[in-house]
């Protein structure tokens, strides 16, 4: 498998760059680009959320890139990014963004979407959340 195309994978405490990925994934057998931000909102379950902090295990990274190899062995991948982060984060900072070049926007559309679903599912990465009324919830995996 050609992992070259795997441009950028990384779990960061600081805060997070858009143009960064993006650029990560630029290619000139790529027609279709898509990337995805994922953002902190201020609300969960029909809750408020007033603060989050994420927490990533040692292997975090090792899996990120299993997940990588798996989206780039399934799709016609010209270049892929992720990067996550990891501490406490605010209302509307960006927690993950991943992007995906593929020679077509259906492929990069596909491609993008199977990255950031597994990523959220099987990357051991967990979602401390704050409640308005005081209470507490940990998510598994983003």
């Amino acid at each position: 498998m050609d992992t070259d195309v795997i441009r950028l994978l990384d779990i960061r405490e600081t805060p997070l760059s858009v143009d960064e990925v993006f650029a990560a994934v630029g290619h000139p057998t790529a027609g279709g680009t898509d990337l995805f931000v994922g953002t902190v909102r201020d609300h969960d379950g029909g809750k408020g959320v007033t603060a989050l902090e994420y927490s990533a295990h040692p292997s975090a990274v090792a899996e990120l890139r299993r997940v990588a190899e798996k989206v780039v062995a399934d799709f016609p991948v010209s270049a892929l990014a992720a990067v996550h982060r990891v501490g406490t984060l605010e209302i509307g900072d960006i927690a993950v963004v991943v992007a995906v070049s593929c020679p077509h926007r259906g492929e990069a559309f596909d491609a993008c979407r199977r990255l950031i679903d597994t990523l959220k599912h099987e990357v051991p990465i967990w979602k401390h959340q704050v409640f308005a009324d005081g209470t507490t919830e940990w998510v598994g995996a983003c």
